[in-house]
């Protein structure tokens, strides 16, 4: 039994899947890719398949989610939901500019792990992974039959966080 991502860290967790599998979605939906099933059949039946509404590209979408996650950093000057975010975090563009300036800069960390994974990344992946495993078959139902509807909304505000406290 995996454990569920904490109730308070829950709708963040879920902003971010959705937004990178929006994203991802939308990278993977360009092609005009068709799978010809028929490989591999001996007697040639099976059909051709577009890559857009296969079950390789929801596969392969959702098996590399989590890792688009490890881009983010946390922007400590931020609050709420939005203190994750790609990029380097103000606080840390400016000293790395103190830095190259010729400015001495001393910090708890070593200056070859500011670029580091933050631990409040890697545990929003690691929350990422137990999220799209327990709402796989909800990934899977609006991937099959509800894309015309937001994924967020659908994903989070009617699954995942539907009934609760999330105060």
């Amino acid at each position: 039994e995996t454990p569920s991502p904490s109730c308070a860290f829950l709708p963040v967790v879920c902003k971010y899947v959705a937004v990178e599998l929006k994203s991802a979605f939308e990278e993977t939906g360009r092609t005009k890719e068709v799978i010809d099933t028929k490989y591999g059949f001996l007697d040639g039946k099976g059909s051709a398949v577009k890559y857009t509404q296969s079950d390789i590209r929801l596969i392969e979408v959702t098996e590399n989610i989590c890792k688009r996650l490890l881009d983010y950093n946390l922007h400590k000057e931020r609050t709420g939901s939005n203190r994750f975010a790609k990029g380097m975090s103000e606080t840390f563009e400016t000293l790395h500019n103190l830095v190259h300036k010729g400015v001495k800069v001393v910090m708890d960390i070593p200056y070859e792990l500011w670029n580091e994974t933050s631990a409040e990344v890697a545990d929003l992946k690691k929350q990422c992974d137990v999220l799209v495993e327990e709402y796989e078959d909800v990934i899977e139902d609006w991937y099959r039959h509800h894309q015309t509807k937001d994924l967020s909304q659908f994903l989070c505000a009617e699954h995942v966080l539907k009934g609760k406290d999330t105060s």
